[in-house]
This record gives structure tokens, C-alpha cells and sequence, in this order.
């Protein structure tokens, strides 16, 4: 071996030697070090200079020189996996009308911004209905109450079932309009349907509430049992089904007696609790205390309760403790405000008759259908 070579050996970069032991060595620096220069090769011989070309020695510095691709990351390379570049689908597509980010300069740096808020389009609105269709179509249901054939829930169910026709025409969409004067006529199952509705008398105690139940007191319509009916000639065998749907057509103080209607039919109940109607109610009562001055044509007609005036009424003093009343409207303790407002206190109340049906003999506490002769 000649000085020659060992000097060749002897100037060997410390990492070649490093790559034989360890196959890492050469990627365990980290990126931000910069790579140290290689030493100077020592110059060939001149027979190797003259010989060599120019390229292989090229090729031959690229071959030290690793792929970036080849790098491999894990647990054993210090060097940090490079992260993955974000997806595209969450960056905003330019195709899909989404606004791309504008970038500033500021102190020379870009930076996004988002864009002013665009307009929404206007939300598409329903064009006017012609009044020329509001006034000449009304709704058949309301019609057909009005005219006092059901109620408005019985209509719709007739209508939604098929068994009503105006003008000869099958209707059986909910919302129907007709004219005013249209003709209409129900089918055999609405009347059938309608026939099967009842009607009851009773004759309500004190300590029952009209209505819903309040606090420690019974609704009326618990006492409606086959034990308190008062059978008639021609009435149908009551059924528990007869309950479904019972509801009070007026109503009577908890503290009062007398005459409380139960109705499944719409057109009775409109008739007695309508807005417009014009049924009477007659009443016994009796009172206590000191009338003021002139209070029988207060009572009769003058008064106000809640800021409205009340309607004539027609009342009669038939002696020293007891009034007769026939009212043609029924606010909520109306005869016991009447009587506060000319110095007497009602101490007990009976209603003997609605519209042309009366109390009769029906004891406290009984009941009787409505008979197909009576009506209100």
C-alpha cells in the first residue's frame, strides 16, 4: 500500500464510516442543520484524470446523495413525518358558489378575509287571492252550521266521509267553498249517524260541577247512570257508549240546582250556547238582604258585568225572598252578580226550564232523554 492510498483512507468522511454500522446515520440529522461539506476529494491520477469522463464522476456524487422519497419516517427517524395536505372537499369549490377567501397584504404577509355577507335571494311569496274568490266561495262546514244541519266538527267528519253533496255533487275535500245559497243535502249515513246522537235531562244537586271536574267536587255527568234513568215510552236502551262525546250545553253553578242539558248533537248545542241565541232560561230564586231603591228595574234591565252591559231581562218579584228571572244569555254567575249589584245575596237558585222543555217532576239527581217531540 503506498503513502498514497493511506492518506486516501485516512481523509475517509467520519460518515461513510458511520453508514456501514448503522443505515440510519445518515438521515438521523434534523432538517433545520444544514449539510455539512463534503471534503475535497484528493485528485486522481493523471492516467485516471485523462481516462474517467466527466459524467461518471457526476453519477457518481448523485448516487451518495439519498432520495428524498427513500426517507424513512417512524419510530427510529427523528425526523417529523410531513403533514398530510388538507382535502379538498373542505376547501370551498368555486363551482358550488361558496366565496374564496381574499388575501391582504399586511406587513408583508397574506392574510384571508372574509367576504361581505351577498344578499339572499328574496323568498318567493304566495300571490294575493283575488277578493272576487274570498267573497264568493264560503266554507261549506260553516254553512251548514249556520243553517243549523250540525256543528262544524260533524260536518267536517260528513264531508271527510263522503256523505255530503252540494247541487247534486259528491263534496270530500276539507275546505270546500260553496255559495252561500248553494243546495245541500246529507246522505242516508249522515242522518243515520245523526239519529244515533242523544240528548239528556238531568237534573243537577248541589255540589256538582257543570263541567270539568274542579277541586273536591264530581262532574254532572258521573250521575248519568242506569240507576238514576227515568225510562219514557219510545226511548232507546241506554249503552255506556251514549257517554262518548256527552258534552254540557250551558252550564249551572256548583251551589245551584235544576235543569243541566247533556247533548251529543252540534245543532242543540249550537241552539243553547250559540253567540246569537235567543233560548230563554227561566229561573226560581231565592235571595236575602235589603233591595236598594228601584234595584227590580235595575235588575231587569241596566246593569253591567266586565264592562258590558247586560241584555234585557225579564224579572219579577214574587214575595218577600224569592225572584223570578228568564234570562236570554248566560255569563258566568250572572244572577248572583245581579242580585250583589241591588243589595241581595242569592241563597239558592233552580233553573226549571230551557227554551220549550221543562223541569217537570225529575227529581234531583235523575235524568230522562230528550223525547223525540220536544225541542228547544
Amino acid at each position: 500500500m503506498s503513502d498514497f492510498d493511506k492518506e486516501r483512507k485516512a481523509k475517509r468522511p467520519p460518515q461513510e464510516a458511520a453508514a456501514g454500522d448503522d443505515p440510519w446515520a445518515k438521515w438521523r440529522q434534523p432538517e433545520s442543520v444544514p449539510t455539512p461539506t463534503p471534503a475535497p476529494k484528493p485528485r486522481p491520477a493523471p492516467a485516471q484524470r485523462e481516462d474517467a469522463p466527466r459524467s461518471a464522476v457526476k453519477v457518481e456524487v448523485k448516487a451518495e446523495k439519498p432520495a428524498a422519497t427513500e426517507r424513512p419516517t417512524g419510530t427510529l427517524s427523528p425526523i417529523k413525518a410531513a403533514k398530510p395536505a388538507r382535502p379538498a372537499a373542505k376547501r370551498p369549490s368555486a363551482a358550488a358558489g361558496a366565496p374564496r377567501p381574499h388575501p391582504q397584504s399586511r406587513g408583508g404577509k397574506a392574510h384571508d378575509v372574509r367576504p361581505p355577507r351577498e344578499e339572499r335571494p328574496p323568498v318567493p311569496q304566495r300571490p294575493p287571492r283575488d277578493p272576487a274568490d274570498i267573497s264568493e266561495g264560503v266554507r261549506l262546514s260553516k254553512v251548514m252550521s249556520e243553517r243549523a244541519m250540525c256543528s262544524r266538527r260533524e260536518a267536517d267528519l260528513w264531508i271527510e266521509r263522503g256523505w255530503v253533496f252540494v247541487n247534486g255533487e259528491r263534496i270530500s275535500e276539507l275546505g270546500s267553498r260553496i255559495s252561500p245559497d248553494a243546495e245541500i243535502v246529507i246522505s242516508k249515513e249522515a242522518k243515520l249517524d245523526q239519529a244515533k246522537q242523544v240528548t239528556i235531562l238531568l237534573n243537577k244537586p248541589i255540589g256538582y260541577v257543570s263541567g270539568q271536574p274542579e277541586a273536591d267536587c264530581k262532574p254532572a255527568v258521573t250521575l248519568i247512570s242506569a240507576e238514576s234513568w227515568v225510562r219514557q215510552s219510545g226511548d232507546p236502551e241506554f249503552k255506556p257508549w251514549m257517554l262518548r262525546g256527552l258534552a254540557p250545553a250551558g252550564r249551572l253553578d256548583i251551589d245551584s240546582t235544576g235543569l243541566l242539558v247533556f247533548t251529543q248533537d252540534g245543532r242543540i248545542a249550537k241552539k243553547l250556547i250559540g253567540e246569537d241565541s235567543q233560548v230563554e232560561k227561566e229561573y226560581l230564586v231565592r235571595v236575602s238582604g235589603e233591595m236598594v231603591p228601584g234595584g227590580l228595574k235595575l235588575l231587569q234591565h241596566g246593569l253591567e258585568l266586565d264592562g258590558k252591559p247586560l241584555k234585557p231581562a225579564w224579572v219579577k218579584q214574587l214575595n218577600e225572598d224569592q225572584l223570578h228571572f228568564i234570562l236570554k244569555e248566560g255569563k258566568k254567575r250572572q244572577i248572583r252578580r245581579m242580585c250583589e249589584l241591588v243589595g241581595l245575596r242569592v241563597i239558592g237558585l233552580k233553573r226549571v226550564r230551557i227554551g220549550r222543555v221543562k223541569l217537570g217532576d225529575l227529581q234531583i239527581g235523575q235524568w230522562r232523554f230528550l223525547r223525540p217531540d220536544e225541542s228547544f
